[in-house]
C-alpha cells in the first residue's frame, strides 16, 4: 500500500520547516515588491512617442481580432460627403452653455433615443436612430484647406506628395473587381464628383467614379450616358438595330479578340442603357410612400438611388451633397435650409437598409472635409458666418461591422480641439478597409513601377493614433 511522504501533507510539516518556508516566502514577496517600482520606473522612462506607438498597436491588434470575428463584411459603401465642412457644433456635437458667440442662433438640443446623446436641433429624425450609428466626435487632421483636407479624409494620405493616390473608392473598385459582374458601374457617384482632385489617382481611368449627373427627384431620373433627354426607349433600339445592320466590319472580323471585346462592351453598354442595369435607377419602381418617407427632394431621392444601388451590389456609392456647407457667411440660413433634408434622407436611408437586411453589410459614412470655427464672426462682411476648422470635427458611421449608439472620442468645452482619444483620416479609413476585408498595407500598381501602398502612415510621416476598435 503506497503512502504519501510528502512534506506538502499538512499533518507531515514541522514547525521548523512552516518557518523556511515563511522565510522564503516573505524573501519572494520582498523581492516582487522591489520589482514594482524599477516596473514603474521603466513605464515613466518611456517617451511620449512610445507610449502612443504602443497604444496604437494595442487597439489596432484589438481592432484585428474583433474584425475576424464578424461573420459579414462590407460589400457596399454609400459615402454621403458635405463639400464644404458642416458645422459639428451646430448638427453631431452640440455644446449647450457656451454662450451667444458659439452658439448663435441654435441654443436648442434635442435627447436621442439613446441615453446620453444629443445632437442639434436641425436633426429629430436622426435623434429617432442614434442606435444605428457611431459618432466619432474627435476626427482630426488640422487641414483647413478645402482641396488638401478632402484629399486627406478621401484618401487617407498626405497630400502634396509626388504620388496622386487613389481614393477610398478607387481603392473598393480595385480590390473588388473580381468579385463584381453587375453592369451597373463599380463606383458611381451622385450627382457630380466629390472632391477636386482625380478620384482614380495613379490607378488610371478604369476606376474613375461615374458620375450620374440628372436629379433623381425630377420625374425621370436622366442618368447621363444611360437616360438620356428627348430619346425614348423605342428610338434607342432602333438605334441599336441600325448600327447592327450596317456594322459590316463586325460581321467579317468576329473572330478577332478586338472585336469580341468591341462586341462584349456594346451588349453590356445597352444591358446598361435598356435592360436590368437601367432600372438600377428607375425610382418609379419603388412605393410612393417610401419615396416620401426619404424626402422628395435631390438628397432624399438620391439616398432611395445609393440604397438601390446597394442591392444590385455595387461596391461604392458616393452622394456629393446638392448644396454646399462652406458657410463663411450666411451661416445659419444655410443650416436652416438643408438640415432637414440631411436629416430626412439619412435617417430613412439607415432606417431602409435596417428593414432590409442590408445594414449589417453596407457601410454608411457622412462626414465633409472639416468642420467649421466654434466661434461665429458676427463682424463684415461675414455677418454671422463660420470658417474652415480642420482641428477637430464629427464623422457619422453607420453598419458595415461599426457599432451603433455609441461615441468615439470628443471635443473640447467649445468644441474646438480634441479633448480625448484624436482619430485621424488613416485610421478612420483603415478600419474601413479591415472591416472590408481589404489589406491596408497591400501594394498597388503604380505605372511607373514606384512604391506605393493602400495606407502607408509611417513612410509618409502621417499621425495614426489607431485603428477604431471601440466602435466596432
Amino acid at each position: 500500500m503506497a503512502t504519501n511522504n510528502s512534506p506538502d501533507t499538512p499533518e507531515q510539516v514541522s514547525r521548523r520547516e512552516a518557518m523556511r518556508r515563511g522565510a522564503v516566502g516573505a524573501a519572494g514577496m520582498v523581492a516582487a515588491g522591489a520589482l514594482v517600482p524599477r516596473a514603474l520606473a521603466a513605464e515613466a522612462e518611456k517617451t511620449p512617442q512610445q507610449k502612443a506607438a504602443e497604444l496604437k498597436a494595442a487597439r489596432d491588434a484589438a481592432a484585428v481580432a474583433k474584425a475576424k470575428a464578424k461573420k459579414t463584411k462590407i460589400q457596399s459603401v454609400i459615402q454621403i460627403f458635405l463639400w464644404g465642412g458642416m458645422s459639428h457644433n451646430d448638427a453631431w456635437d452640440p455644446k449647450p452653455g457656451t454662450g451667444y458667440d458659439y452658439l448663435g442662433e441654435f441654443d436648442k438640443f434635442i435627447p436621442t433615443n439613446v441615453k446620453g446623446i444629443e445632437l442639434g436641433f436641425l436633426f429629430p429624425e436622426l435623434a429617432k436612430h442614434a442606435d444605428k450609428y457611431a459618432l466619432i466626435r474627435s476626427m482630426t487632421h488640422g487641414n483647413n484647406g478645402h482641396e488638401t483636407a478632402a484629399y486627406l479624409m478621401q484618401t487617407g494620405h498626405k497630400p502634396g506628395g509626388r504620388l496622386a493616390y487613389p481614393s477610398v473608392g478607387a481603392i473598393f473598385t480595385f480590390f473588388k473587381k473580381d468579385q463584381y459582374k453587375g453592369l451597373v458601374p463599380p463606383y458611381i457617384v451622385m450627382l457630380e464628383a466629390a472632391g477636386r482632385f482625380s478620384e482614380e489617382g495613379f490607378l488610371g481611368p478604369a476606376y474613375k467614379p461615374f458620375a450620374t449627373g440628372g436629379d433623381p427627384n425630377a420625374a425621370r431620373f436622366e442618368v447621363q450616358g444611360i437616360v438620356n433627354r428627348g430619346i425614348n426607349d423605342d428610338r434607342q433600339r432602333a438605334r441599336r438595330d441600325l448600327a447592327d445592320k450596317v456594322n459590316m466590319l463586325g460581321y467579317g472580323m468576329s473572330e478577332v479578340p478586338e472585336m469580341n471585346s468591341a462586341e462584349t462592351a456594346k451588349k453590356k453598354a445597352y444591358g446598361l442603357i435598356l435592360g436590368r442595369g437601367r432600372e438600377v435607377f428607375n425610382l418609379e419602381n419603388e412605393p410612393a410612400a417610401l419615396r416620401d418617407r426619404y424626402g422628395r427632394n435631390t438628397f432624399g431621392q438620391e439616398c432611395l438611388a445609393a440604397r438601390r444601388m446597394v442591392e444590385a451590389g455595387v461596391p461604392y456609392i458616393t452622394i456629393s451633397f446638392p448644396g454646399g456647407w462652406d458657410t463663411h457667411g450666411g451661416h445659419f440660413q444655410t443650416m436652416r435650409r438643408q438640415c432637414p433634408a440631411l436629416d430626412q434622407g439619412l435617417a430613412t436611408l439607415l432606417a431602409d437598409l435596417k428593414e432590409k437586411g442590408l445594414l449589417d453589410s453596407t457601410l454608411v459614412w457622412c462626414t465633409g472635409e472639416f468642420g467649421r470655427t466654434p466661434k461665429v464672426s458676427w463682424e463684415p462682411p461675414w455677418n454671422g458666418g463660420r470658417h474652415h476648422h480642420g482641428a477637430v470635427f464629427t464623422v457619422l458611421v453607420a453598419g458595415g461591422g461599426f457599432k451603433g449608439g455609441c461615441v468615439l472620442g470628443s471635443s473640447d468645452e467649445k468644441g474646438e480641439k480634441p479633448k480625448e482619444r484624436p482619430v485621424y483620416p488613416a485610421d478612420l479609413l483603415g478600419t474601413i478597409y479591415l472591416l472590408a476585408g481589404i489589406d491596408a498595407n497591400a501594394k498597388l500598381p503604380h505605372p511607373w513601377g514606384l512604391e506605393a501602398r493602400v495606407l502607408d502612415t509611417e513612410n509618409e510621416g502621417m499621425q495614426a493614433a489607431g485603428l477604431l476598435e471601440e466602435i466596432i
